[in-house]
């Protein structure tokens, strides 16, 4: 029974490591054309982003984990999020994912589809808070 269990617990191992990096690979295409198919309001919000403009580099549609984030500021673990309507009915369902993040160390931002869409600047201003609050500050 030794040998069996040993190629039995082997067999598993692999298995587990293709899944995760077949797993990987998909969240990577899936963000890929996250990023080339950007709705308007994510776009507006990634020209406000983009190009350190807040004094940290971000980046769009990313994996983080299993997860893929809307933005991502790497260098202060900042993930910002634009939720839409549908977040409404996954409250639960988004708190598990801030929690699995924020045990990885990542502060998950959330804003509210409207808020970005008709106050940009009250969106950047919230950014710019989480921001500090990352940096100690």
């Amino acid at each position: 029974w030794g040998f069996e269990a040993r190629h039995l617990r082997r067999a598993q191992e692999v298995s587990v490591r293709r899944f995760r990096e077949n797993r990987r690979e998909l969240l990577e295409g899936r963000a890929a054309a996250m990023r080339s198919d950007m709705n308007g309001v994510e776009a507006a919000l990634w020209r406000e982003l983009s190009g350190s403009k807040l004094g940290v580099a971000f980046r769009r549609q990313v994996v983080v984990g299993e997860f893929i984030a809307d933005f991502l500021a790497p260098s202060v673990k900042l993930i910002v999020e634009v939720d839409g309507r549908c977040h409404a009915s996954r409250v639960r369902s988004d708190a598990r994912r801030d929690n699995r993040l924020a045990r990885l160390g990542f502060r998950v931002l959330r804003l509210p589809h409207e808020v970005v869409l008709q106050n940009m600047s009250a969106a950047v201003a919230l950014i710019r808070e989480a921001l500090a609050e990352r940096r100690g500050g």
